[in-house]
């Protein structure tokens, strides 16, 4: 096989100077560059091609889902998270998954890992205080590809097919919207969602009967959402229906209307790192991505630009600092709200000092997590035992696609990245509210999500399930700055593979000179080492996945290393995609991989 070389990439960096869009599906990315063209920002434009995703992509994102996002205002210079990651329901205990129902792991699907809908409000809030466009325009494109058809892609098809007999035996209200006429919608086929049309056309009809003013029609949809029609359509489902999941059992969920209620999307301060001239950001610790920045400071010490892009030693090197920083994730990350997560701690440079010593020529096939002052970590032996005793094996369905591994399924949540003309910039991943998460409602087109399976059933975790807790989501969108200026928007779907995917990115652009198509396009790989976040919470000690174009001599190398290497298909590994400013330019690349992502711009 000839060596891969960024000279044979497969499209090209897309320069402009008036905007750029990059997503995991075409149509998003054209509908977000729509909205520049019409005047709109860049926070107009992600919010339309948010929306938008959750009708083209219901396999991997719906309105019921979650969505973290990362942004900087060029207005007030200077970044912002907002965190849509809805948290537990009130009525969501550990006595009651455990004592009451008798469970060891949160399930995978149903309706009792179901938490907030956090994608609403967060879409909301950012088109309110960033945005300029109404709620009438920032729907529209979503209410048309729902009311008059959206071209069914093969994956969608794929997953649908995976979990057919589910929907006809048990989930007959989601059998009723994805399988039309009885069958599995075909590939290059339209797609049409009448209820959720509808249920947004109608959040446009209650937004525009609040008055003229723009801030008071996104109120009233936000109203409509979690206080109003959609909000009594989930609690009424809820409470009525009996849902087969995972367990094999018929179970009631327990959200409700007043968790809704509760809630709202908010800002916060993203976390920072310094590595080689950028400053990288990051949600905090109800996400899993200060990961990557654990990963950028035990990395520091090395000399990557030595290595080859593709090398056996560079791939060595990233997953051995990934191993530990992901060991870290397992032992202290959860929702800051409710547990004191040391991150301060976590990113100096004397604990990565310390624990970069640790990395050697060989593998580890430990899980290693740091010492923190003062501190224990218990639950690290108990999370190794539950995992331990998790197997793969259901056919009802669970977690992420790529991480569940349904059918012939690749390929999980969504990413979209939007810089404009003025240097506004934002970096988002939504995704959960899967059509193979929980039955879709009727009265509203689309099922409820099921991040509540990333909760251990502990209270000494810091991950544990409590009541009014966010669990600790693997979403994790990206930006970086260099000279404290706005440089990249990126990111990806995947899961545990987020903060590996991302991460081999970036640093094939700082140390190797990679643009971004050239750095999407290279080989991908990643670990499986630690216990995933999706049931039924798996893990493969030493297991590195790499694409087939690394080529036998790579593969031997890291198999010699004491690497259990699994040899992917070629084109296999990361669904990238990223926008920077740089130069005067605008610069955008997204993943060729599954023919869906497409960046465009001007």
């Amino acid at each position: 096989m000839t060596a891969w070389s960024p000279e044979f990439s497969t499209r090209p960096e897309i320069l402009g100077t008036f905007g750029v869009v990059a997503s995991t599906h075409w149509i998003a990315s054209a509908v977000g560059m729509g909205v520049l063209e019409r005047g709109g920002n860049a926070f107009d434009a992600a919010v339309a091609a948010g929306f938008t995703l959750q009708v083209v992509e219901p396999h991997l994102n719906g309105p019921a889902g979650d969505v973290p996002i990362i942004l900087h205002s060029a207005r007030e210079r200077r970044q912002h998270v907002i965190c849509g990651q809805g948290p537990a329901p009130a009525r969501a205990t550990v006595a009651h998954f455990r004592d009451t129902l008798g469970l060891d792991l949160v399930p995978g699907t149903g309706l009792l890992p179901a938490v907030v809908p956090g994608a609403f409000d967060a879409w909301m809030l950012m088109l309110r205080d960033h945005g300029t466009i109404t709620v009438a325009e920032a729907l529209a494109p979503a209410i048309g590809y729902a009311r008059d058809g959206m071209p069914v892609v093969p994956r969608i098809s794929a997953t649908i097919a995976t979990i057919q007999p589910l929907f006809e035996q048990e989930w007959t209200s989601s059998a009723a919207v994805f399988l039309p006429g009885g069958a599995v919608p075909a590939p290059g086929s339209l797609f049409r969602n009448p209820a959720l049309a509808e249920t947004y056309a109608r959040i446009v009809r209650e937004a525009e009967a609040a008055g003229s003013d723009r801030v008071a029609q996104i109120e009233a949809a936000r109203a409509a959402w979690y206080r109003g029609f959609v909000a009594e359509a989930i609690d009424r489902f809820v409470r009525t229906e009996e849902v087969m999941d995972v367990t094999g059992r018929r179970n009631r969920g327990v959200l409700s209307a007043d968790d809704l209620a509760r809630w709202q999307a908010r800002y916060e301060a993203p976390l920072a790192y310094d590595y080689h001239g950028v400053t990288v950001l990051k949600p905090g610790s109800w996400s899993q991505g200060p990961v990557h920045l654990q990963t950028l400071a035990l990395l520091k010490g090395f000399d990557l630009g030595a290595m080859g892009p593709t090398s056996a030693a560079f791939v060595h090197t990233v997953v051995e600092a990934q191993k530990l920083a992901f060991a870290d994730r397992e032992a202290w990350y959860g929702d800051p709200d409710f547990v004191d997560v040391p991150i301060a701690h976590l990113l100096s440079d004397a604990y990565n000092e310390a624990r970069r010593r640790l990395i050697g020529e060989r593998a580890s096939l430990e899980l290693r997590p740091g010492d923190v002052p003062g501190r224990t970590t218990p639950w690290v032996d108990h999370a190794a035992k539950d995992r331990a005793a998790a197997s793969y094996g259901s056919n009802t369905g669970a977690g992420e696609p790529t991480v569940a591994r349904l059918g012939a399924v690749g390929g999980d949540t969504c990413h979209l990245d939007v810089i404009d003309r003025h240097g506004n910039m934002v970096s988002a991943t939504p995704s959960g509210g899967w059509l193979q998460s929980s039955p879709v409602i009727p009265a509203l087109g689309f099922p409820l999500g099921t991040r509540g399976q990333m909760f251990w059933l502990r209270e000494d975790h810091p991950n544990g399930l409590a009541p009014c807790k966010r669990p600790r989501t693997t979403l994790s969108p990206s930006m970086a700055l260099k000279d404290g200026r706005p440089w990249m928007a990126y990111g990806t779907p995947g899961g545990e593979q987020q903060d590996q995917w991302s991460v081999a990115l970036l640093l094939r652009m700082v140390h190797h000179g990679l643009n971004i198509q050239q750095a999407i396009d290279a080989p991908g790989f990643h670990a499986e080492h630690w216990p995933s976040s999706f049931w039924p919470r798996p893990a493969r000690p030493g297991r590195v996945v790499i694409e087939e174009r690394f080529g036998e001599q790579v593969a031997g190398e890291l198999r010699a290393r004491g690497h259990a290497v699994e040899v992917g298909p070629p084109w296999s590994e990361g669904r990238l995609s990223a926008a920077r400013s740089e130069g005067g330019l605008l610069k955008a690349g997204a993943n060729p991989r599954g023919m869906q992502g497409y960046a465009v711009g001007r």
